[in-house]
C-alpha cells in the first residue's frame, strides 16, 4: 500500500511539473525552436519568406503542401494562438531568421477569445507592433487581412461577421497611412453573410485546398510586388 501512495504521488508531480512546463511556455517558443536552429546551417536566402499565424497557416503545409516545397517559404503558424502569443515569439520566429518579408496573418483567435478578452484596438496594436518590429530589422512586413468567420464552431456568438470587417478596416487603414502593404484574403473569399462558403471552409473557418489555392494566388503576387519594390 505504501508503495502504491509513493507510485501515485510521484506520477502526480510528475503531471503537475509537466502541466506547469507547458503553462510556462505560453507563446509555445519550443515548436519552432529545433527547425529555428537548423536554418542557421542553410545557405542564407535573400528571398526568404516567413507565414506568421495560427491554424490558418499551420494547415497550410498539410492542405496544400506543394506551396511550402518552396525552399524560400517558411511556415511559423501555431494552431490556437493570439496575436500576444505571436508577439512574443516573434524574434525567434521571424527575426532571428533574417527573412525578406513577413507575412502576418492574426487575429481571429484574439475575437474568438482564446486567451481571454480583447479589443479590436488591442488586436490592431499587437500586429501593428509585429510591423513596426520587422521594419525596426529590415524586414518588409505584408499586413494580412483576416479571414471571414460567419461563427467559430468552438465558441459561437462572437460575431466575427461584424467584428472581423471592423478589424480589417482599422489594419488597411493602418497600411494606406504607413505604407506597408495590405494583402486583402477577406475580400475575395467572403460570402454574403460575411463567412466563408462549404466549398473555401468546411468548418467555416480553416480552409479547405480550395480555399488556400486562392490564398496561395493573393500571397504570391504579394510577395512578387514585394520583392520588386
Amino acid at each position: 500500500m505504501f508503495k502504491q501512495r509513493i507510485l501515485i504521488i510521484t506520477l502526480l508531480s510528475f503531471l503537475s511539473f509537466f502541466k506547469n512546463t507547458q503553462a510556462q511556455d505560453w507563446a509555445n517558443l519550443s515548436k519552432y525552436q529545433e527547425a529555428n536552429e537548423q536554418l542557421k546551417y542553410v545557405p542564407a536566402d535573400e528571398n526568404r519568406v516567413v507565414f506568421m499565424g495560427n491554424s490558418i497557416t499551420e494547415g497550410w503545409s498539410a492542405a496544400l503542401p506543394s506551396f511550402f516545397e518552396n525552399p524560400s517559404y517558411i511556415n511559423r503558424g501555431i494552431s490556437g494562438q493570439t496575436t500576444p502569443q505571436m508577439l512574443i515569439r516573434f524574434r525567434p520566429d521571424v527575426i532571428d531568421l533574417k527573412p525578406k518579408i513577413v507575412l502576418i496573418l492574426a487575429g481571429t483567435n484574439d475575437i474568438a477569445g482564446n486567451t481571454g478578452p480583447m479589443t479590436l484596438e488591442q488586436i490592431k496594436g499587437n500586429i501593428v507592433s509585429m510591423a513596426e518590429l520587422a521594419k525596426a530589422n529590415g524586414i518588409i512586413p505584408i499586413i494580412c487581412s483576416v479571414l471571414p468567420a460567419f461563427d467559430y464552431p468552438w465558441r459561437p456568438g462572437k460575431d466575427p461577421n461584424i467584428k472581423i470587417p471592423k478589424l480589417n478596416g482599422m489594419l488597411e487603414e493602418y497600411c494606406k497611412a504607413t505604407g506597408v502593404m495590405y494583402l486583402d484574403y477577406f475580400a475575395a473569399m467572403a460570402d454574403d453573410r460575411n463567412g466563408l462558403s462549404k466549398a473555401l471552409a468546411n468548418d467555416g473557418v480553416h480552409p479547405t485546398k480550395k480555399g488556400y489555392e486562392i490564398m496561395v494566388r493573393l500571397a504570391n503576387e504579394a510577395v512578387n510586388k514585394a520583392l520588386k519594390e
